[in-house]
């Protein structure tokens, strides 16, 4: 019987990619690609429909093989930039003290999208301090109606105490079929006003985000695909239909979270930086133990209670144009080729006689950028820095970009004689400084996450990742990888992303009831959304400055896991890869732990520091999964093997072992256990009880006589 199909469908700016990977052998079955439909009355669903309609034939998959279907989509984000929103009224409560400072917080009045673009709200105030009736509701909605509101947002003071005057007023609003948000559906978190905003621009983007969803879904559902849909989230995991129709805000920026993605699942990266290169933009982001970072959202300059990945843009990338002054190359971007109408030079045919000319791409820039036209026809090119990576011999063979050799040779023979230089020195030139605008972004990244430098590598995703990627690398001395099929390596994070859902509470001083209530309740929303039990995984984040308590949970379906992929590497090629990372000669590598489905190496280190005054010993570890991939890195570690039955004894021991103390008292060490097949993630944890009650949790389900090694990482 032939494998199941998992199809994952990207959204860009400019075309919407389908792939479809074989979940059998995780390779690529087929890809496509249609303009996206941004001016389409039915908006970017018009070009997922067409994309998937186009992906099913040309690759000859039947429908009823698609086991997984999953979209990102611009939508949200566009809507919030061009102010494309329904106007929502705030139906605001709150009950004595708190009712005068519930009205004022709620006033929003206009909230600001994006520069020049607003949000219009409208306000009514219920006074709880006595039990609300349908009367009062109904008088609040229609008086919002009037004022213009085309959805409901439901806030009330401390609704994440109690929700049940929240959930009543919000189901009057919703059986009137007007589209409404509750302030506790959106977060749990206290802070009323920031609460409410979120809830009111979740409300906002209903009526078009469930249109699309409908659409989409109605399409899907006609091709003879009987998968659930699922929908992209800004963290990098995925939420089906349902789940997007109450939270659509969750939505907001999945485009680069895709690709964030892909380098995760499908690259098997675990620490490292991730460069998506498009033609006009840069899109990069970090990546620590096999887990992407995470900022809190802002819209507007505004805090709204929503996580996103941490994602830096820089204007330049694989497109970018050159600029000129007094015969000098002085900058490239941000206008690009497609900005400008011209083509690449790498994908044309040579001019017969090239000559430069200085143009504006559009009518309020500097008219110092560079386009290539042929004095004998009305043909006209440009230099890119995919260009400028061809000439140099930097586009890995069978790479989306490799070009027209003959071509760029021509082009750049011009534009040099324009610098008074050689080819070869322009077309360096042009990939320093396009390196020099990403290398700030690549460094604030390592620093803001403390990440460690001599873990990090570079991994180049996106159409222009030749072009970017591998001068950043070499101008930074770190180590880099350009990705197989780059030019679809969101539309790959799609269809192979896992599904996630985050739930945060703050409470004062959380008990281990509290730490595994909020962790369950997690679990359960992932598991409800189609994830398989075996495979979850929960990541607890406790804030002492905040008194948060962060539970995200992670599941893959039935089709994600990779048991049946056979081994990637030979023992040999394992220690070639593990030295290669951890940057020694490979008679240092031992092989600690040969389990079923992780292996664990080892290296003796001295690092010098204090000038070399002082060595510092190190054991570092690299943690590789059945396909020879490494999943978990460690500059220094301590480990210890047991068994489900001993393992609350051998964490406790690794815990005392390895603590340090300081002027806020006892600080252990970051956990991390290999259980079975799962990686249980106990970092960000305050002491050793709050550790193993969540070990536990995490080996309920765990084999008895299944392996499980501690790691603690160490300073």
């Amino acid at each position: 019987m032939a494998a199941m199909i998992r199809v994952g469908i990207d959204v860009g700016g400019t075309f919407t990619h389908a792939v479809a990977i074989d979940s059998g052998t995780m390779q690529l079955a087929g890809s496509v690609k249609v303009p996206t439909t941004h001016s389409a009355k039915e908006g970017v669903a018009l070009g997922i429909i067409e994309a998937l309609k186009k992906l099913l034939g040309e690759a000859s998959i039947s429908p009823d093989r698609v086991g997984f279907i999953a979209h990102s989509t611009t939508q949200a984000t566009n809507a919030l930039l061009e102010g494309d929103v329904a106007p929502v009224g705030i139906i605001s409560m709150g009950s004595g003290f708190n009712a005068g400072i519930a009205r004022g917080a709620s006033r929003l009045g206009k909230i600001e999208l994006a520069p020049d673009k607003y949000l219009p709200t409208f306000h009514e105030f219920i006074d709880t301090s006595k039990p609300i009736t349908g009367e009062k509701v109904i008088a609040a909605i229609d008086r919002l109606l009037q004022q213009g509101a085309k959805a409901i947002a439901v806030s009330e003071a401390f609704g994440v105490d109690d929700s049940k005057n929240e959930e009543f007023a919000v189901a009057i609003v919703r059986e009137r079929n007007i589209p409404a948000t509750a302030g506790h559906e959106v977060s749990q978190l206290y802070g009323y006003r920031v609460r409410t905003r979120t809830a009111v621009i979740n409300a906002s983007m209903l009526p078009k985000m469930i249109e699309s969803a409908d659409m989409t879904e109605s399409s899907v559902r006609g091709a003879g695909i009987t998968a659930a849909v699922m929908i992209m989230r800004s963290d990098g995991g995925v939420m089906d239909i349902e789940a997007m129709r109450k939270r659509p805000i969750l939505t907001m920026l999945s485009g680069p979270a895709a690709g964030v993605a892909a380098a995760m699942m499908f690259l098997r990266i675990s620490d490292g930086i991730f460069l998506e290169v498009g033609g006009t933009s840069t899109d990069i982001s970090a990546i620590s133990n096999g887990r992407a970072k995470i900022k809190s959202a802002e819209i507007g300059g505004h805090r709204v209670y929503m996580r996103t990945l941490d994602v830096r843009t820089v204007g330049v990338a694989g497109g970018s144009l050159p600029r000129i002054k007094n015969g000098k190359l002085f900058d490239i971007g941000p206008r690009s080729a497609h900005i400008a109408g011209l083509h690449y030079s790498s994908f044309e045919e040579p001019l017969t006689n090239p000559t430069v000319k200085l143009i504006k791409p559009m009518a309020d820039d500097p008219d110092d950028y560079v386009m290539i036209e042929d004095s004998g026809s009305a043909r006209k090119q440009c230099v890119t820095p995919t260009c400028a990576s061809n000439l140099l011999g930097l586009v890995p063979e069978g790479n989306c970009a490799v070009g027209n050799k003959a071509s760029v040779e021509a082009a750049f023979k011009a534009f040099s004689q324009k610098l008074s230089n050689q080819p070869t020195e322009a077309a360096e030139e042009m990939l320093r400084m396009a390196a020099k605008k990403c290398i700030p972004v690549v460094q604030a990244l390592i620093r803001d996450h403390k990440l460690d430098a001599e873990l990090v590598n570079l991994i180049g995703g996106g159409g222009g990742a030749a072009a970017i990627v591998p001068f950043v690398a070499k101008e930074m001395g770190l180590q880099f990888q350009i990705a197989d099929h780059a030019d679809v390596i969101s539309a790959i994070g799609v269809a192979l992303a896992l599904i996630r859902e985050t739930v945060e509470r703050q409470v004062v001083n959380p008990t281990d009831d509290d730490i595994l209530r909020i962790r369950q309740e997690a679990y359960a929303a992932v598991e409800k959304m189609g994830a398989e039990p075996a495979s979850i995984e929960v990541h607890i984040e406790i804030d002492t400055r905040t008194n948060v308590v962060r539970a995200t949970a992670v599941g893959a379906t039935s089709m994600t896991g990779d048991t049946d992929v056979k081994q990637a590497s030979s023992p040999e090629e394992r220690i070639e890869l593990v030295a290669g990372s951890m940057r020694v000669d490979k008679d240092q590598i031992k092989l600690d732990v040969n389990g079923k489905f992780f292996q664990v190496y080892s290296a003796d280190r001295v690092e010098d520091k204090f000038l070399g005054l002082l060595k510092h010993h190190l054991r570092s570890l690299r943690i590789l999964d059945h396909t020879g991939a490494i999943r978990l890195q460690f500059k220094n570690a301590a480990f210890k093997e047991c068994t489900v039955d001993t393992a609350d004894r051998t964490i406790n021991a690794l815990i005392e072992e390895h603590s340090e103390w300081g002027d806020a008292g006892k600080v252990i060490p970051d956990m991390v256990l290999l259980a079975g097949a799962k990686i249980v993630d106990l970092s960000g944890l305050l002491d050793s009880h709050q550790v193993v009650a969540l070990a536990r949790a995490e080996m309920e389900n765990v084999p008895r006589d299944a392996q499980i090694v501690a790691i603690a990482r160490l300073n």
